[in-house]
């Protein structure tokens, strides 16, 4: 049954002024001093529209239960959009205005230890139950209050289970197969939405279970089906200004709790620093992701994280070609399929630079096609 937006304002002003629960008892008699007789009916679905804006996500809750679904967004009060694995697909779920949307944002972002409010207009957290929540509040945002919220994955997914939805065929499973017992230290590399983290979980999987994996992330979302796994998690600033954690932080404290393998989840700023210089220090086998349109690009999109952090290029270039072995990148298709595109190895060019070749190339139907880069990487594969 649906209520009219104005009873349910005028009830959730009354309990505001009351302090009190939405509970069918005081939501009954807020109802009563309106002057008008409401039957049962329309009592528990007021009821039941409070409780949704003061539990979970909202209206937004039975979405982020869906199966399969990864990510939901809001666009304002009449725009919301799933992703289950085909792409953004709009759904039949609506706010009765933006100042519902901005109630939901702010109670979650308090659910989180942050504060969000016009001094304040976005945030970007990870909820208790370990969902990644951004928000913009508008008028910054257009067409309304923005929202996007990443589901964590409910399983953690094996190589043979991407292997069978699609994302890698026979031949480049067991090329990644061999990467993971190689100890060569790689990137799994991409777009936004593209399975970056999916992948890299899995691959995980694959390390032998008397190592010990320490996994440094900004928001916790790699859950490797691994018996030794230490996760170490960034945190922002508090309410007061403080408190804050930083993912390069976390890494050199990684370096001193007997890693057998280092996993940045994403590298995305001056933890890149820290990372090279690791894995130019023995820690074979280490590891991440990072947002890049293709292969070639990883090197110039390292370079520009390593300068901003201080490094100069020259160094930036030197320690990459020396740490860094393997790339492995991945494309979201039109049909929605994630999949792993190409293989490719890292090596310094003659003029200090390094450059990414292509090894391996994956094609839609799974087949493999060898690169200019086939021979290094089949080195790198044998290496002990």
């Amino acid at each position: 049954m649906s209520v009219a937006p104005d009873v349910v304002d005028r009830v959730r002003a009354r309990l505001a002024e009351d302090g009190s629960d939405p509970t069918p008892s005081h939501v009954a008699a807020a109802l009563r001093r309106g002057g008008r007789l409401y039957g049962d009916a329309t009592v528990l679905a007021v009821v039941d529209e409070l409780r949704r804006d003061t539990v979970g996500a909202g209206p937004l809750e039975v979405l982020l239960r869906r199966p399969g679904v990864t990510d939901v967004v809001v666009n304002g009060p009449d725009q919301v959009f799933v992703d289950a694995g085909r792409g953004l697909e709009r759904v039949d779920v609506r706010f009765d205005d933006d100042e519902q949307v901005r109630r939901l944002a702010s109670r979650l972002a308090a659910a989180a230890g942050r504060r969000l409010d016009d001094a304040s207009p976005y945030v970007d957290v990870r909820l208790p139950d370990g969902t990644r929540f951004h928000a913009v509040l508008s008028p910054i945002a257009r067409p309304g209050t923005s929202l996007s919220l990443r589901v964590p994955s409910r399983r953690a997914f094996s190589l043979d289970d991407l292997q069978a939805a699609g994302a890698v065929g026979p031949a480049g499973a067991a090329v990644l197969r061999a990467l993971v017992a190689s100890r060569a230290a790689f990137l799994v590399t991409g777009g936004t939405g593209s399975g970056k983290t999916t992948l890299l979980a899995a691959m995980l999987a694959l390390v032998d279970p008397h190592e010990r994996l320490v996994v440094v992330e900004d928001a916790s979302e790699l859950r490797p089906d691994h018996p030794h796994v230490v996760g170490l998690e960034a945190r922002p600033v508090n309410v007061e200004g403080a408190g804050a954690v930083t993912v390069r932080d976390l890494v050199r404290q990684a370096l001193r709790m007997r890693p057998d393998r280092l996993i940045v989840g994403e590298v995305r700023g001056a933890e890149v620093v820290d990372l090279l210089a690791a894995l130019n220090t023995g820690h074979e086998g280490g590891c991440g992701t990072v947002h890049a349109n293709s292969a070639r690009d990883v090197p110039a999109r390292l370079e520009a994280l390593g300068v901003a952090a201080g490094l100069s290029r020259d160094a930036v270039h030197s320690q990459l070609a020396a740490a860094l072995d393997v790339v492995v990148h991945l494309e979201r298709g039109r049909d929605g399929v994630r999949r792993v595109r190409e293989v490719a190895v890292v090596e310094p060019g003659d003029d200090g630079v390094a450059r990414t070749r292509t090894a391996v190339t994956l094609d839609l139907d799974g087949t493999a096609r060898t690169g200019p880069g086939a021979a290094r990487l089949e080195s790198v594969l044998e290496e002990p």
